[in-house]
């Protein structure tokens, strides 16, 4: 292992409610723990690509305070202490400077990898060797890093990276000043992103060193710091939890991305990312990475069709069987005793149903 390896710590923010997974996803185990594709959840799968990079002892997990007991159950290789509840949701821009704190207490001023639970990214050899390039330029520099991911269609459902020269070519691996950060746009708007080709699909993870990013908070979220910073000092004691929820009450919530990110004065760079990405943002996108029958209908599980082309068919429980009859562009979930029968250009209504 180098020097840098050695120096590495990674958070995985795993804080999010999943809504647009029901029935599988649910407000007791929302999108980040349900299992999608073989036998491990998304967290686990985000986990498992840093094996060989990142110890246990050296990865933190900032989660809602309602699901330590389940993160802890689906990593049990965490020593304790390294699964972090929020106590009321606050957006990223809380989790990355508790995350901070944290780190700077327990390690140092050491490079942050802050990666995402719920996101699918293969092929791990080359999502390790991106890290690891951006991890160099910032443990070399105060810098901090995104990833961006080449665009492949017209995307309105993600937001946008606009870079700037070209400023590294490490063995392949592209670097390039990051200009801004985009919304994710109107349809008009997301061609204009992908024919100039000076856009990237925003990937949504980061590499920083601990203290950087904490003068940033500082500097354009005081608030967030002035609550947060102090809880270093409580860190593994009796007063930890109260501390915690005292803080959290005081903050408002805001993304990282707004909050610091589109403000910074710290010079910003992206990873042109050579690995695979999808943030699986609902059961259409899914469907885009399931085998496909050859009517067309993406399918986990046992399907009888007749007449029936277009839809998406997903069994928790892989042996299931679901039978389809003269019916198009549905979305069928079996989960447990719950099913979802949706047509799929009302796929964004079906987080009204973790409401009721």
């Amino acid at each position: 292992m180098s020097g840098l390896e050695k120096n590495l710590v990674a958070v995985i923010m795993a804080g999010g409610m999943g809504t647009r997974f029901w029935p599988l996803s649910t407000p007791a185990r929302p999108k980040q723990f349900i299992t999608l594709f073989g036998e491990r959840s998304l967290l686990q799968m985000s986990f498992d690509r840093l094996r060989g990079l990142v110890p246990p002892e050296r990865t933190l997990v900032l989660t809602n305070a309602a699901h330590v007991a389940l993160t802890r159950q689906q990593l049990p290789e965490l020593p304790d202490g390294h699964v972090i509840g929020e106590p009321i949701r606050r957006d990223t821009a809380a989790a990355v400077a508790l995350a901070a704190v944290l780190v700077r207490e327990r390690f140092g001023d050491s490079v942050i990898l802050t990666l995402t639970a719920d996101h699918l990214i293969e092929p791990t050899d080359l999502f390790q060797q991106d890290l690891l390039s951006a991890a160099r330029q910032v443990a070399a520099a105060d810098v901090f890093y995104t990833f961006g991911i080449k665009p492949t269609y017209p995307a309105t459902a993600y937001g946008y990276l606009e870079t700037g020269a070209a400023v590294a070519d490490d063995g392949g691996i592209e670097h390039f000043e990051l200009k801004q950060f985009k919304e994710k746009p109107d349809l008009e708007t997301a061609r204009r992103y992908v024919d100039s080709g000076r856009f990237l699909w925003n990937s949504g993870m980061f590499v920083w060193k601990a203290a950087p990013i904490l003068g940033e908070i500082r500097t354009w979220l005081p608030g967030h710091y002035d609550a947060l910073q102090p809880l270093g000092g409580y860190d593994g004691t009796p007063r930890w939890q109260q501390a915690l929820e005292n803080a959290f009450a005081g903050i408002r919530p805001i993304s990282i991305d707004y909050g610091v990110m589109e403000k910074t004065r710290t010079p910003l760079r992206c990873v042109s990312s050579r690995f695979s990405w999808s943030d699986v943002g609902g059961w259409p996108a899914l469907g885009d990475l399931l085998a496909r029958d050859p009517d067309g209908n993406a399918v986990r599980g046992n399907l009888k069709a007749i007449d029936a082309s277009g839809n998406l068919v997903f069994c928790e429980t892989p042996d299931e069987t679901v039978a389809l009859i003269g019916v198009d562009g549905l979305i069928v979930v079996r989960s447990g005793n719950r099913t979802l029968v949706a047509r799929k250009e009302d796929a964004d209504r079906i987080r009204e149903l973790s409401e009721l």
